[in-house]
């Protein structure tokens, strides 16, 4: 599933018009990046949580050409599966 057929079944299940049901999806999805880029960790309980790890600068080499270089602190979203969501999935499997 995509962003495009998530529009699309919120559209037909909800009756709302398909740009109603794209302004919900975007104020979602505008949301938990707003959040994410804060550093606030984002929690759907039983689906999943999104959260931010922060990474320390060190000094790399480049593989091709053996050279030092200096990489630069980060931080990276990272996503966590809740227990409903891998039950879920899971059952789906051992049908």
């Amino acid at each position: 599933m995509n962003k495009t057929d998530l529009i699309e079944r919120l559209k037909v299940e909800n009756g709302l018009t398909k740009n109603k049901a794209e302004a919900i999806v975007d104020i979602f999805f505008g949301q938990m990046g707003d959040a994410l880029s804060e550093g606030d960790r984002v929690e759907i309980r039983g689906f999943c949580s999104f959260f931010v790890k922060e990474y320390r600068g060190y000094t790399g080499r480049n593989p091709k050409t053996g050279e030092t270089t200096r990489v630069l602190p980060k931080r990276l979203p990272f996503f966590k599966c809740g227990t409903d969501l891998k039950k879920r999935v899971d059952y789906e499997i051992q049908k």
